[in-house]
C-alpha cells in the first residue's frame, strides 16, 4: 500500500509503546518524550527506530505468520549486533490488533529502512537523541 493521507492518519493515530529498563515509554509521532530522551542520553545513543514485521503493507496477516516473521526480524537484529527491546504498536482504533515491534538504538536510517522494506513495511518510526519519534516512509529514506 502506497503512502496515502488515510494511511498516514492511521499511523499517527497509534501509540508506539517501548519497554525499556527505565520504564515504559508511550510515544506519539512528532511529540517529544523526556523519559526516552534521558534514557538515550544515559545509554549514549544518538538514534532509534521502531521496527515490526507485523501486517505487511498495512494489511492484516494471520497471527502465526506475524509471529514467525517478527521472530525472524528479532533474530536479524541480534545477528546484526543490535539489542532489540520489546515494543508494541497500539492503534487508537481498538479494531486493529496490537502489533509487536522492536525498539533498536544506534541504527542508521538506511539500515532500518532496508530491514522494514524486507518485511513489507510502508514506514518506520525513527528518531534521534532528542527522543522525538518521526514517521519515515520507506520510499523516502
Amino acid at each position: 500500500m502506497a503512502k496515502t493521507t488515510e494511511l498516514e492518519t492511521l499511523y499517527r493515530a497509534t501509540t508506539y509503546r517501548v519497554f525499556l529498563p527505565a520504564g515504559v515509554c508511550d510515544l506519539r509521532l512528532d511529540q517529544p518524550c523526556e523519559v526516552l530522551r534521558c534514557w538515550l542520553e544515559t545509554a549514549g545513543s544518538s538514534t532509534f527506530a521502531l521496527l515490526t514485521a507485523y501486517n505487511p503493507g498495512a494489511r492484516p496477516a494471520p497471527a502465526a505468520r506475524n509471529a514467525e516473521q517478527q521472530a525472524k526480524l528479532e533474530c536479524e537484529l541480534i545477528e546484526g549486533n543490535y539489542e532489540p527491546y520489546a515494543g508494541e504498536n497500539v492503534a487508537d482504533d481498538a479494531a486493529w490488533p496490537v502489533e509487536e515491534s522492536c525498539f533498536v538504538t544506534d541504527i542508521a536510517l538506511a539500515d532500518a529502512g532496508a530491514l522494514a522494506e524486507n518485511y513489507g513495511q510502508n514506514a518506520i518510526v525513527y528518531g534521534g537523541a532528542d527522543g522525538v519519534p518521526t514517521l519515515v516512509w520507506i520510499e523516502e529514506q
